[in-house]
């Protein structure tokens, strides 16, 4: 499948990173959550403890997104971090009194996606204690996932996840993000479809279901009911086959 340039291109434009993680399991599940959403790049600041991308429990969260560890960075200062970036949205569930713009992450991802000359990172802080303000006000935006004021709090990768997802949905556009879920086969063509109600009327009239002198509107509620479904040819012929199979039952 070939998605025009502007559209796939945030995939590469859009930059994860954890500032002073504490758990290693929170930087595999991370990882998990981009690979699954087709992002990879991951840049950690000063993670708290040693050989962060390399610990048993990074790998065993990242469950199959070890890629993603093995091309991730980890740098001394928020300047390397940010080096080559151009929009920086800090994630916090935290608003503070002199902060940038607030947004949700919808509204973010539709501005990084619609804007190809944004080269963005979505920043994320320190499990217990978040983002620095010094961190946050360097930021463009400030980025607030709408959630249970009553329970607000998400576990780090938790929120990747919903980062990731809504920038996946506005760099795909809605309709062909939903095109990628499932098996989709081959539409059926409507000659394909108006001999499959010929051939099922045929096959109601047998079994006394459909009265032909008198049809009424069952034919016409029928097709109504199709079309909603979009048939794809193999529906199709399944429904016929099961036509004929009534015709040769009913058969004297």
């Amino acid at each position: 499948m070939n998605l025009p340039e502007i559209n796939t291109s945030l995939f590469k434009r859009l930059r994860f990173i954890l500032v002073q993680t504490s758990r290693a399991g929170n930087i595999g599940g991370v990882a998990r959550a981009m690979k699954t959403m087709g992002f990879s790049e991951l840049v950690l600041v000063n993670p708290r403890f040693p050989d962060a991308l390399q610990d048993a429990e990074a790998v065993a969260f990242a469950s199959g997104a070890q890629d993603i560890l093995a091309g991730a960075r980890i740098v001394g200062s928020m300047a390397e971090a940010l080096e080559g970036c151009n929009f920086a949205a800090a994630v916090s569930a935290r608003l503070r009194e002199f902060s940038p713009p607030v947004l949700a992450p919808r509204a973010l991802a539709t501005q990084l996606a619609g804007d190809a000359g944004l080269n963005g990172a979505l920043i994320f802080g320190n499990e217990r204690f978040g983002l620095p303000n010094e961190i946050v006000e360097q930021c463009n935006v400030l980025i607030n996932i709408p959630a249970n004021p009553a329970y607000s709090s998400l576990n780090l990768s938790q929120a990747a996840q919903v980062l990731a997802y809504e920038c996946r949905v506005a760099a795909l556009g809605d309709a062909q993000a939903a095109s990628d879920i499932g098996f989709h086969g081959e539409a059926a063509g409507l000659a394909q479809i108006e001999g499959m109600y010929e051939h099922l009327e045929r096959a109601l009239v047998a079994i006394d279901f459909l009265d032909a002198a008198q049809p009424k509107k069952l034919m016409p509620r029928l097709k109504r009911l199709f079309s909603r479904t979009q048939l794809e040819t193999e529906e199709v012929n399944i429904l016929r086959g099961i036509a004929r199979q009534i015709l040769a039952k009913a058969k004297p």
